[in-house]
């Protein structure tokens, strides 16, 4: 590899090497260059005719996104409500519509201030329970994963936010390694069923956080079961677009108060809140 790389020239020699897999290549070459200097934006349009050194990692991150290795893996960053969180093979890539089920929890607690415990069944990166406990000073949290690999990732985001006096973290299934009384569930849970093909860059993805049984809703059957026999006051979760009918089935002659669906940016069906 020539040694002596300008600035301008990787970022055009990156795109090159993109181009042919991704669509964005130009911008993904900037993120890429921005994080392995450790740089901001404007450094990089302002230093133009700087040289970078030590570019092996680098052009080795550019083969992995060629291969469709997520982004957010490689620069072990994502963003999630406009907050930077720490990711890695193990957990889940939050998903913008994710925020919608922040939205709803919130819309269904008026009280900021509320004295609670919250319970999240599949804490992935931790996005989830950390954003609401920024929102919510006053409650707790007890986040469940059966993937001891997400919830270390959670740990690293809990403890870069100060949450750990807040959110406890067990590792588990379901509701299994919870005894305490629990006001509000929420969880984005594996809803896609086993026989469906899958884009190849979601095959770097923890697939037990992907696909949740042969018709894909299985394990939202199991939560449901959980907060009807716990008599958990609300339950507000993720599903995919095609569950609706299903869970109002599901719930058809269940002692239910009320059942909202919420959609998302696309006007899909993405998620309800139940309240007992």
């Amino acid at each position: 590899m020539p040694s002596g790389y300008l600035v301008k020239d990787i970022l055009k020699d990156i795109t090159d090497r993109l181009n042919p897999f991704i669509e964005r290549a130009s911008r993904e070459a900037q993120l890429l260059l921005m994080h392995h200097l450790g740089v901001d934006e404007l450094w990089l349009l302002t230093n133009q005719n700087s040289h970078v050194a030590d570019a092996d990692k680098l052009f080795k991150w550019v083969e992995q996104r060629a291969k469709n290795e997520p982004l957010e893996y490689i620069t072990n960053r994502v963003s999630f409500y406009s907050e930077e969180f720490y990711i890695a093979k193990g957990a889940l890539i939050p998903r913008p519509e994710t925020e919608l089920l922040i939205d709803e929890v919130i819309k269904n607690v008026s009280d900021k201030n509320a004295d609670i415990t919250f319970a999240e069944v599949g804490v992935g990166s931790g996005i989830i329970s950390i954003m609401l406990a920024k929102y919510f000073l006053n409650a707790k949290f007890i986040a469940v994963d059966i993937s001891e690999a997400a919830i270390e990732i959670a740990k690293k985001n809990i403890e870069k936010f100060g949450l750990e006096s807040r959110i406890e973290l067990r590792h588990g299934s379901l509701l299994e390694p919870i005894d305490e009384h629990i006001d509000y569930l929420v969880s984005n849970p594996p809803y896609i069923a086993n026989d469906v093909e899958l884009e190849s860059n979601l095959s770097y993805e923890p697939q037990n956080a992907l696909f949740g049984g042969e018709a894909g809703d299985e394990i939202i059957r199991e939560l449901l079961d959980e907060v009807l026999s716990k008599e958990i006051n609300f339950f507000t979760c993720e599903i995919g677009y095609d569950q609706k009918d299903k869970i109002q089935s599901y719930l058809k002659n269940k002692s239910v108060s009320k059942l909202e669906f919420y959609k998302d940016y696309s006007d899909f069906d993405r998620g309800f809140t139940l309240r007992l």
